[in-house]
């Protein structure tokens, strides 16, 4: 399958794609807020740097693209028909270094929750509720 555009213009399209503050993380941070549950956002201190941490329930939460993250049966989780080998690569070493954080964060007494851009699309207050009920499930510090 051939681009319908340049590399240049594909290339500088990939790159406006921005790590934080998304779409599906500020619904589920609005949500949250609304709830009246506190956080902080991005902590630099903290392995993976979550996109949203719960110091009083001891909890981050992390907001994952369903293509960057390779979120296991899901539709947008799509490998480009170009460059295959190194698209594949790049998902594996995303995976992997996902995988790390996690361990990092709950051997240093962290919960940690993975939401997914597809579920915050598809139900976004559905999605909302669950998360509210695994943050004040836990136990606050």
């Amino acid at each position: 399958m051939v681009d319908v555009v340049s590399s240049k213009v594909r290339s500088r399209m990939m790159a406006g794609i921005g790590g934080k503050d998304t779409k599906p993380e500020l619904a589920l941070r609005k949500g949250l807020f609304a709830l009246g549950l506190r956080y902080r956002l991005h902590d630099r201190k903290l392995p993976g740097r979550p996109d949203i941490v719960l110091p009083r329930w001891n909890a981050v939460v992390f907001v994952h693209g369903c293509f960057w993250h390779r979120h296991p049966g899901c539709r947008f989780a799509t490998t480009p028909s170009t460059r295959t080998e190194f698209w594949l690569d790049k998902f594996e070493k995303n995976v992997a270094r996902d995988q790390r954080n996690i361990v990092a964060l709950q051997t240093l007494g962290w919960r940690v929750l993975v939401v997914w851009e597809c579920d915050i699309k598809a139900d976004p207050g559905g999605t909302l509720k669950r998360v509210e009920r695994w943050i004040r499930r836990g136990a606050s510090r």
